[in-house]
């Protein structure tokens, strides 16, 4: 955020023209003018649409790439347009299919807040001041009133000022003029632990309108806040209790919404990955393999996950935390838990049913209990294949009720350095746990750390425009079924 006596600097740029539309960047930075310090605080991209004089038709002229960095955000603007032009498709889609299975949220919990108790009604005239020379109001002026009854509908969740995060598609829908009234109605329609989702929907009233009780929609938003305490920690907002139809359907809106948010964030926005591979030590493979075994309980043991996605015998959970995304995918087998195991341990069949792989071969029998692999991914996104060295450490149960586990993560190997062919990604932290239900079936939960190097394999399925979890687990839970111990597909 920025503060009073700080130095602000709005940068804006065209990223990509089309043939009627183009792609404005806009960056936001502030300076602290005691220490000097500079910092992103807010980054937009904004659509404009050029408007033809008389019957003539317009053909926007390409942008002049000259650096690298222009390269990449031409090519990212393209994969933004496409969610955009999607997104109605794909918001239609998810609603679709969380209108089918039970969400866990929606039950009695205690100290939830029903939805009407958020409602906030505001009316505000246009003025002079308010309008350009056309006498149409200023976008920017409709903003800050959305914002200002978004602001007041998310403070009746907490007892904190709550704080603007990110603005979800800002659509302007119809202009509004000098004389004009204009209603703001604000509503909570969910939360997600420490951010909630607002809806804002602005009406514009010329006099007649106003006395038929008929106004024109002009704007819609929905704007996410977050809110700290007096330690600066974020606050976990009360659960929303929705109570009609309506209130229902805003409420599977809003977690449509946050899957293609999840999206848009960590597919089409570009990352600067710092490594975080460790460098493997033979000295020290037995503090190695124990990390790598603890960093997998603790990511499973963390709290917040949320449920994205559940069909059949899959469900998908995601935990956003400080901006690291994480992937729990949790799948019903019909087999024993230790033969489950056997076979999700041995990563040299992991090909055969995750098409995410291309190869996988064991470059290090470093113990009964640690391999090291070296992994080969396919093109993803028109760019270069992927590749990986990774660590799979196994553990099985100490005692009864204990669940097996197989955790995963990269680590830097001098013998096998980067490759040209290939992109080096890296695995944070990932792999199984596996929980005996009975003598004959067993629940199989992957979890991984995503990093940004393999985001783009998760991608469209957190955005909702692809099934590649869904659809990997059910091709996971086909193998485990039909496979013989010793990992041979049975096909008699």
């Amino acid at each position: 955020m920025a503060r009073v006596g700080q130095v602000i600097t709005i940068k804006a740029k065209v990223t990509r023209a089309f043939s009627t539309s183009m792609e404005i960047s806009i960056k936001v930075v502030v300076q602290d003018m005691f220490t000097g310090i500079e910092k992103l605080v807010s980054v937009a991209f904004s659509t404009f649409v050029a408007k033809p004089v008389g019957e003539e038709k317009v053909d926007l002229k390409p942008v002049t790439l000259l650096t690298e960095q222009d390269h990449m955000e031409h090519n990212l603007a393209s994969e933004r347009r496409k969610v955009r032009l999607h997104h109605e498709d794909t918001f239609k889609n998810l609603m679709k299919e969380n209108s089918k299975f039970e969400d866990p949220i929606c039950d009695d919990v205690e100290g939830m807040v029903p939805t009407s108790g958020t409602s906030v009604q505001s009316i505000e005239l246009v003025l002079p001041p308010h309008a350009n020379h056309h006498g149409n109001t200023f976008g920017g002026q409709i903003m800050a009133w959305m914002e200002t009854v978004a602001t007041i509908s998310a403070s009746r969740l907490c007892r904190a000022h709550p704080l603007l995060k990110s603005v979800d598609m800002f659509k302007f829908r119809g202009p509004s003029t000098v004389g004009d009234r204009l209603v703001f109605n604000a509503i909570v329609n969910n939360t997600f632990q420490t951010c909630v989702e607002v809806g804002v929907r602005v009406e514009a009233f010329d006099c007649q309108e106003w006395s038929e009780g008929q106004g024109r929609h002009i704007n819609s938003a929905f704007l996410i806040y977050t809110a700290v305490d007096d330690k600066e920690e974020l606050v976990t907002f009360p659960r929303i209790k929705p109570m009609s139809e309506e209130d229902f359907r805003r409420y599977r809106g809003a977690i449509a919404r946050k899957r293609i948010r999840l999206g848009r964030k960590y597919v089409i926005s570009h990352k600067e990955e710092v490594s975080l591979g460790v460098h493997w030590d033979i000295s020290n493979q037995g503090a190695l393999s124990n990390a790598n075994v603890e960093a997998l309980k603790n990511l499973a043991a963390r709290s917040g996950w949320e449920v994205t996605s559940a069909v059949e015998k899959i469900k998908i959970y995601t935990l956003e935390e400080h901006d690291i995304l994480s992937v729990w995918v949790e799948k019903h087998v019909e087999r024993p838990a230790h033969v489950t195991y056997h076979l999700l341990s041995d990563f040299t069949k992991r090909p055969l049913w995750d098409p995410h792989y291309v190869s996988c071969e064991v470059i290090d029998w470093v113990s009964k209990a640690d391999q090291i692999y070296y992994i080969t991914c396919p093109v993803v996104n028109g760019d270069k294949p992927k590749d990986l060295v990774v660590l799979v450490s196994r553990r099985r149960p100490l005692k009864d009720g204990d669940s097996y586990m197989v955790a995963v993560k990269s680590v830097i190997l001098p013998s096998v350095p980067p490759s040209p062919q290939y992109i080096r990604s890296e695995i944070i932290c990932a792999g199984f746990l596996i929980h005996a239900i009975d003598s004959g079936s067993c629940t199989v939960s992957y979890f991984n750390q995503i990093s940004a190097s393999i985001s783009p394999y998760f991608a469209g399925n957190l955005g909702g425009w692809s099934k590649s979890i869904e659809e990997t687990a059910a091709s996971c839970i086909q193998f485990l079924e039909n496979a013989t111990e010793d990992g041979l597909i049975d096909i008699f």
